[in-house]
């Protein structure tokens, strides 16, 4: 029975997002290797690396998802008659005596125009589903519990590659990372799909802020986050020296208040319930901000922080632009959930911290 523990040396595939490919050199010695062989547009198959090299080094905010190879199928699954049926079987002599919460199976290049693999992934969880026996999580992708085994499968020209992780591991509840969220066609801007993709994130960490917590927003212009906390069901206060779209004005559960973050105090005995910055400018600007404003949020409260990097460039130089904005975060007794690479980040990355208690 595969070992789904991350704490031996294990093949590894992993998703860089192709912003981070000109840094592909360093990730890999960060990883602790040298080789890789890329499979599709961001996957890359690496030699056997530890967990420690590949989830908590420099690479790993680089790395949108990662899984030890437990069972791999070089193949060409078009040119196979009878593929689905052998790899189904495979799986579940392989895997059901494991009990995985759940079985889910995704192509390795999911923005391909071809839907080829999509539909295979999809015929062939079906299949494997027959064999296994009844999954916990089967029926909702979203019912995992993020530190309890799931077996994902990737499927591409390539072949099929397979492995066991806790979602919170693999850093994503579905094959390949999170949910990809559409935006929608009336849409303020890109950056609602950018909140809804970490609202979704935080699950893998801690319970996401219940419909009607109180959201503190700082650089909310032109809006895009702010029409999505509001169809949370959040209510807002949100701060922009810029004005919110005009199709927010009036909005119910929205406070904006046309000001300079740097001036803004809240009222005596307002505490919130999470924290969200998506600040332009500088990254350590941003967080000092944060910093002075996290005696007003309540013990337990969420901070969704976007590390900006404009002016910086290099490997080590955005390394340490993240070293410095997590002591500074530190420095305001906040605690650091993740950091990582989200479908709507370009060069930055989303990062999490919660205020201790609660």
């Amino acid at each position: 029975m595969p070992n789904s523990e991350p704490d031996a040396a294990h093949r590894w595939l992993v998703r860089i997002p192709e912003v981070f490919h000109g840094f592909l050199t360093e990730i890999l010695a960060a990883c602790g290797t040298e080789d890789s062989v890329r499979l599709g547009t961001e996957y890359f198959l690496l030699p056997a690396c530890e967990w420690s090299r590949i989830g908590n080094s420099e690479a790993a905010r680089y790395i949108r998802w990662r899984l030890p190879l437990h069972h791999t199928w070089p193949c060409n699954p078009r040119k196979m008659d009878g593929f689905v049926e052998k790899a189904a079987q495979a799986l579940a002599r392989k895997f059901a005596a494991a009990h995985p919460q759940t079985l889910l199976i995704g192509p390795l290049d999911a923005t391909s125009p071809d839907r080829y693999y999509k539909t295979l992934s999809s015929n062939l969880r079906g299949r494997a589903l027959q064999l296994f026996p009844p999954l916990a999580a089967a029926n909702e992708v979203e019912s995992q519990a993020p530190d309890k085994p799931t077996l994902f499968c990737l499927i591409g020209s390539e072949g099929l590659f397979c492995g066991l992780l806790d979602p919170r591991s693999a850093n994503g509840f579905y094959p390949g990372g999170t949910k990809f969220i559409r935006q929608e066609k009336d849409s303020i801007s890109r950056a609602g799909a950018k909140l809804a993709e970490a609202v979704h994130y935080l699950r893998l960490h801690t319970t996401p802020p219940a419909a009607g917590s109180h959201w503190l927003e700082l650089g909310a212009s032109p809006g895009g986050m702010t029409t999505e906390l509001l169809r949370h069901g959040y209510l807002v206060t949100a701060i922009d020296r810029a004005a919110l779209d005009s199709r927010l004005k009036g909005a119910p559960g929205l406070r904006f208040l046309l000001a300079d973050v740097a001036d803004f105090s809240p009222p005596a005995g307002i505490r919130f319930d999470a924290l969200i910055s998506d600040m332009n400018g500088d990254a350590l600007t941003a967080i000092s901000h944060v910093s002075r404003l996290a005696p007003h949020l309540k013990p337990g409260a969420v901070i969704v922080f976007t590390l900006k990097t404009p002016g910086v460039s290099g490997f080590e130089e955005t390394n340490m632009l993240h070293r410095r904005v997590l002591a500074h975060a530190e420095s305001a007794g906040l605690k650091l959930l993740a950091s990582t690479h989200l479908a709507y980040n370009r060069h930055e990355f989303t990062v999490f911290f919660q205020k201790p208690g609660g």
